[in-house]
């Protein structure tokens, strides 16, 4: 068990995912500060019940985010990049004066290693093109399309899906599930392959 800040927000983290953040209100940059002293991660969680700046519940199970660059932006705001690292399943919350949520986590298993299955092999023959289409927050992650993790939850991340769905597809343990789940979905229309702007 480890204890760490949480950030409760309206989208999905994966492990392995890029995560850019505007942030502005005092709990978090302290947050951000504190985690950049420490060299630690903070938590990202869905929002089951209120919003960003009042969230009466979470859902359980969320991934830790790791710093991996800031800046100041143009308009006075933090500007961080976060990719996700190790999920984790939330046991107790707390909230602290400043209103910022701290929880005590169980980091869950890391799914092994395992090959994309050949009956889901077009949609890592897919990836490339669509991530290379995207840009941005991709350019720079490190890539690996013959893991069916990876790649799972790259779509998992991309396609405009209910955020509940989503949350379920980073609940789920099986890799190959996953991706079964996902396919029906796979559309290579622009409007259901753009991630989510926080």
């Amino acid at each position: 068990m480890i204890e760490i800040p949480l950030f409760p927000l309206n989208t999905v983290l994966y492990p392995g995912g890029p995560l850019p953040l505007r942030i502005f209100e005092p709990r978090y940059l302290a947050m951000i500060s504190r985690c950049l002293r420490r060299t630690e991660g903070f938590g990202v969680v869905l929002i089951k019940a209120g919003s960003e700046t009042d969230t009466d519940e979470m859902f359980g199970v969320g991934t830790v985010a790791e710093i991996v660059d800031w800046h100041q932006g143009s308009d006075g705001l933090l500007g961080v990049t976060t990719e996700g690292r190790d999920r984790f399943q939330i046991s107790t919350i707390d909230r602290q004066s400043d209103g910022l949520y701290i929880g005590q986590v169980e980091l869950l298993e890391r799914e092994p290693a395992s090959v994309v299955p050949e009956e889901y092999q077009a949609l890592a023959t897919l990836l490339p093109d669509i991530l290379d289409d995207l840009g941005g927050r991709y350019r720079n992650i490190h890539r690996e399309y013959e893991d069916a993790s990876w790649v799972g939850f790259r779509f998992a991340e991309i396609l405009s899906l209910p955020v509940a769905t989503k949350q379920a597809m980073l609940g789920l343990m099986d890799p190959e599930a996953r991706l079964s789940m996902l396919r029906p979905h796979v559309d290579a229309s622009p409007d259901r392959l753009t991630p989510v702007v926080i």
